[in-house]
């Protein structure tokens, strides 16, 4: 190991003392630190964007929270690379390891003794007029959900080309195992166990009280098709990036070809997590 990508939150100052340290630190350890360019004149290293710690890094640590993470995890689609995520006092389900844990976990990770769980993606394509417009890579979730002002929307949903249902709902959450625990628990989806090969379909405020959270194998793909002409409806992706839809446009979701690999903790197994976090479990 011999380059490490650092990713900072923006506007944390915890995050750019944290980070002058850490590359302070892997220089001593002969390592080049690779520092997103706005942040270079603060913390040092060298200058890479995003894209370009994941063509070069042999490993990513992200010091911030969740979604700091997520917007580095969107763009790995060509080339795995760990991501260690460190925690800075927000929730950080998947930012799990604390700012204790940072150096003896480097020095664990410098001499190769590292734990990694492969995270599974989700492959979103918008088609629209029939062609595929674009596409994306999601580690927690899809959401198609409707404007503030808009009435409920029908999505006709269909796994592999087979009739699901007409979801009448403020919308429809398509998540991976590690996005069980964000929107789609919220709205009264399962919690799955992160090595399970599946993907979750929630819908949102539906209109009917059969409509429940399915659970499906990670080899469905799924296509949700707007029928909503008169009515705001927007794609977000992973809470973070939001496309405008059109009425008939259409969703296709699907396992991605790229896993993420996330770091895991030495001492924090993931049902520790689950009661340290959400306090599950407790009466």
């Amino acid at each position: 190991m011999r380059t490490i990508g650092v990713v900072v939150k923006r506007g944390r100052d915890q995050a750019i003392d944290l980070a002058k340290k850490l590359v302070a630190w892997l220089h001593d350890h002969h390592l080049e630190a690779l520092i997103e360019p706005e942040h270079c004149s603060q913390i040092g290293g060298t200058a890479a964007d995003k894209t370009a710690m994941i063509d070069r890094a042999d490993l990513i640590v992200v010091l911030g929270g969740d979604g700091t993470l997520l917007s580095v995890a969107r763009l790995m689609e060509k080339r795995p690379v760990p991501i260690l995520g460190v925690n800075l006092g927000g929730l950080g389900f998947l930012t799990a390891i604390t700012t204790e844990e940072l150096y003896p976990m480097m020095e664990r990770i410098i001499a190769g003794r590292l734990s990694i769980d492969q995270r599974l993606t989700l492959a979103v394509t918008l088609w629209r007029a029939g062609s595929a417009c674009s596409q994306h890579q999601v580690l927690n979730d899809a959401v198609i959900n409707r404007g503030v002002l808009s009435r409920i929307i029908d999505l006709e949903t269909t796994v592999d080309g087979h009739d699901l249902c007409v979801y009448k709902a403020d919308g429809l959450i398509v998540t991976t195992p590690t996005g069980s625990t964000a929107y789609s628990l919220s709205a009264g989806g399962p919690i799955v166990h992160p090595s399970l090969d599946v993907m979750v379909l929630s819908p949102i405020c539906p209109h009917t009280l059969t409509n429940r959270p399915i659970v499906l194998p990670g080899t469905a793909v799924v296509r949700v098709k707007i029928r909503a002409p008169d009515e705001e409806v927007v794609l977000t992706l992973d809470g973070q990036d939001g496309i405008k839809l059109n009425n008939e446009d259409v969703i296709e979701l699907r396992k991605g070809q790229m896993g993420v690999p996330l770091v895991q903790s030495a001492t924090r197994q993931y049902f520790d997590v689950l009661r340290n976090k959400l306090r599950w479990g407790e009466r």
